[in-house]
């Protein structure tokens, strides 16, 4: 039996010793064809799955079903011994890894073996929540092919309430950071990249005062960096389409006076008001009904006094702390996201 082992990048010699020690007799590969994270191993051991699964340097362990030439049409040809593992009634993915130079992608090869193996089995594909899916890891001019539970690809799953159902209908209104032009970037990144984390409505930067124009202008390029690092990573991991999170300048007293109108929620987070806990029944269900829910967040120091008559809520997240500038943005929303879930939870169970 052979066997396709992932890894951290780096420990896959680690996993590599573990696993000749605990199997004598396997054949061992660490890094074939001088790729990182991978180990093959070959064995005749009967519970050589179980006893490699003990390796915690070990993160995933994929039994070959097929081997055959990284040539396209020998791939699509192994369709022949992997459909009696598909039933009809079930559903299935192909995902291809491919490392080398080759003649055809990787989505050559999920097109063209999908195709061949619903012709076969007249199962459907569904990319999102597969019953099965038939992974292919390409490594030089090897293709090693398996089949296994669709469960070992499902980051979403249908139990879970949607966080964008929250998110989608915040407003991020962030002072920007001032001083030393380095600085000014640096922060800019780490907030554009969880704004664009939290897949937001908006992200407003709001400077309070008049500040010198170039600190702004590093400010806002770091953003535009971060978001966009962010955003190329959404685009490779999520099944869905993803937006990039529009950005604008406006005054910060200007804000408070445009969106306290109409159904919004304005929330401004410091130490002086009530903690989370003591408002987090109304604060919930004021968050799933609003229009929309505008989070003021500060940076170096906190949203001016002034503006907590116009709030809805002033909150402090953790009391007798304080949070760096580069935190408030996910100390904020991951906290209204755990007492909003916690509501639409309790909705959903009543329906």
């Amino acid at each position: 039996m052979k066997f396709i082992v992932k890894t951290q990048r780096g420990m896959e010699s680690v996993a590599a010793n573990y696993i000749r020690e605990i199997l004598p007799d396997a054949r061992v590969w660490a890094s074939p064809m001088g790729y990182y994270g991978l180990v093959i191993v070959e064995t005749d051991g009967e519970k050589a799955a179980e006893e490699i699964l003990e390796i915690p340097e070990v993160e995933r362990l994929i039994p070959v079903i097929v081997e055959v030439p990284a040539e396209l049409e020998k791939i699509v040809e192994s369709a022949e011994k992997l459909a009696p593992m598909i039933k009809e009634s079930e559903t299935f993915a192909v995902k291809t890894k491919r490392r080398g130079k080759h003649g055809f992608t990787s989505m050559d090869v999920n097109r063209e073996l999908g195709a061949r193996i619903r012709e076969l089995t007249n199962a459907d594909v569904n990319l999102s929540w597969p019953d099965k899916v038939v992974q292919v890891e390409i490594i030089g001019d090897k293709a090693y092919i398996s089949v296994v539970p669709g469960e070992e690809f499902r980051k979403f799953t249908p139990d879970k309430i949607d966080a964008r159902k929250l998110f989608r209908k915040v407003t991020l209104v962030q002072m920007p950071y001032w001083g030393d032009y380095k600085a000014c970037r640096s922060f800019g990144e780490k907030i554009g990249r969880a704004a664009q984390a939290f897949e937001v409505e908006e992200l407003i930067i709001a400077p309070k005062e008049k500040m010198d124009a170039f600190e702004l202008a590093e400010f806002i390029k770091g953003v535009r960096i971060g978001q966009e690092s962010r955003y190329q990573i959404q685009r490779e991991a999520y099944p869905w389409k993803v937006e990039k999170v529009p950005v604008s300048v406006w005054d910060l007293y200007q804000v408070v006076r445009d969106k306290r109108r109409g159904k919004r929620l304005l929330i401004i987070t410091d130490p002086k008001g009530p903690t989370l806990a003591e408002v987090k029944e109304k604060l919930a269900k004021d968050m799933f009904y609003a229009k929309e829910v505008v989070i003021f967040v500060g940076s170096r120091e906190g949203i001016p006094r002034g503006l907590f008559r116009f709030a809805d809520y002033v909150v402090d997240l953790a009391p007798y702390m304080t949070f760096a500038t580069e935190h408030g943005i996910p100390a904020a929303l991951v906290s209204l996201w755990e007492v909003y879930e916690e509501y639409a939870r309790k909705r959903e169970e009543k329906a």
